[in-house]
């Protein structure tokens, strides 16, 4: 049973790297060749390379931190208590390390932001491409409100990222993103290694 059990931890973390590899390497090839071919994009606008600051990275990291913390205080609401499929229970399912963690982060932070804030949002423009960056990740359902909850937390974050790219530059997008996942995917951790300590204590006491 125990064998069954950590073979299936394996699938699921190969997964969970198969995934976050897809998201860094492949995600950005499709907005890439569609600004070449449009555009004239070369490599250096496609990274926006000339906008790079070290101090963007900073600002863009206190920015994503601060919002994940009031996210994470949303959730903890009643009303969130309802959503059918709570995001922090899922990420605590994948029961991720620092490592992973970061890794993650990383991934979705350089390849989501390649593909719809350099990609997407120079054809449809910031708002359209906020609401379709929060779609697209299943936040948003016209037929549960419930559901379309979570959405309602990260609408306002995927507007902060069109305009943060738009004003600033990507890197400045790339840093609250990934400052934003990554506080959020190490605060639920925390909360499930907690909440494993309180059921110990318990099993322990009785």
């Amino acid at each position: 049973m125990n064998n069954t059990k950590f073979a299936l931890k394996d699938v699921e973390k190969k997964k969970i790297y198969l995934m976050g590899w897809v998201t860094l390497l492949v995600f950005p090839i499709p907005a890439f060749i569609a600004l070449y071919f449009t555009h004239d994009f070369t490599l250096r606008e496609f990274f926006d390379l000339d906008r790079f600051k070290f101090h963007h990275l900073i600002t863009g990291g206190i920015i994503g931190i601060v919002y994940a913390y009031l996210a994470n205080f949303a959730m903890e609401t009643k009303l969130f208590k309802s959503v059918p499929l709570r995001v922090d229970q899922l990420v605590k399912s994948m029961n991720l390390t620092i490592g992973e963690s970061i890794f993650l982060s990383i991934c979705a932070g350089v390849g989501e932001e390649l593909l719809f804030r350099v990609g997407v949002q120079t054809y449809i423009g910031p708002i359209l491409g906020g609401i379709l960056f929060v779609a697209l990740h299943g936040y948003l359902n016209p037929f549960n409100w419930r559901q379309s909850l979570y959405g309602i937390i990260v609408l306002p974050l995927a507007f902060i990222l069109g305009y943060a790219f738009e004003y600033v530059g990507l890197w400045f997008a790339i840093a609250i993103h990934f400052a934003y996942d990554l506080t959020l995917f190490l605060s639920f951790d925390k909360e499930e290694t907690e909440e494993e300590n309180v059921e110990n204590h318990k099993e322990i006491g009785s």
